[in-house]
């Protein structure tokens, strides 16, 4: 996995793992959680650190990751150009181009058609 550094220094990596450790609840898990299974879908993706937020990006930004009190969003800033069977895009639906998926304490993620969508992503971004 290739890492971009800040123009601090520091490692975004770091940075997403300090951001993961201080939220030390359900929402620091769902993002670790949702962190391993980009990595498995696209091995070469680059963390990255932007707007103070995790972003995964693989030739363009692939999807965010921001933490507020009652989600984890996983915003894709191409989203409305991907297919979602699994209807896994829950909110930001009414952009034009992008869409998110809200995660709350207790939700599943399914894991096979998250990485189909971060895969698709990676390859949107090929285009």
């Amino acid at each position: 996995m290739a890492k971009r550094e800040t123009s601090q220094g520091e490692s975004p990596s770091l940075l997403i793992d300090a951001r993961i450790q201080a939220l030390d609840d359900w929402r620091g898990k769902t993002l670790a959680h949702v962190r391993v299974l980009i990595k498995q879908a696209v091995p070469e993706v680059v963390e990255e650190w932007k707007w103070r937020v995790p972003v995964w990006s693989h030739n363009g930004i692939l999807c965010t990751g921001e933490a507020y009190k009652n989600a984890v969003k996983l915003t894709f800033p191409k989203g409305a150009a991907l297919k979602d069977p699994a209807g896994l895009f829950n909110a930001s639906l009414e952009g034009k181009v992008r869409r998110a998926i809200d995660l709350h304490e207790g939700d599943d993620i399914d894991e096979a058609a998250f990485k189909t969508l971060i895969r698709a992503a990676a390859a949107l971004n090929n285009v």
